[in-house]
């Protein structure tokens, strides 16, 4: 698949409130998932631990709405914008919160992704 086409596909399953599927369907087996922050989840690498950031992330934090803008594509990057209304489920504190997502494809997957904040 091009580039364009994994674009198209991920943002049309974000936007469907499919958030876990585009990895599962495009991540390399060993890809980098970067966070801007420090901690253990700052970078983490492999399909099973960007898997399990994702849980740990939706276990933590319940959705009530989201926005998906993009994709923006350049060679083999892609950005995807993102905007969240959630709740942290530990405080209670209702957040709305905004991300870009920066994706680099080599030979039909997601090698890494970085998201600015």
């Amino acid at each position: 698949m091009s580039v364009q086409e994994i674009a198209n596909d991920l943002v049309a399953l974000c936007k469907a409130g499919k958030f876990d599927e585009p990895g599962e369907k495009y991540w390399a087996d060993d890809v980098v998932s970067l966070e801007a922050m420090p901690g253990d989840m700052a970078r983490v690498q492999g399909k099973a631990a960007v898997r399990g950031k994702g849980e740990w992330w939706a276990a933590n934090h319940e959705v009530h709405g989201s926005e998906v803008t993009g994709p923006f594509i350049n060679g083999d990057q892609f950005a995807v914008g993102f905007k969240m209304d959630v709740t942290r489920k530990a405080t209670g504190e209702r957040i709305s919160m905004e991300e870009i997502g920066l994706y680099t494809v080599r030979d039909g997957k997601i090698v890494e992704e970085k998201f600015l904040y």
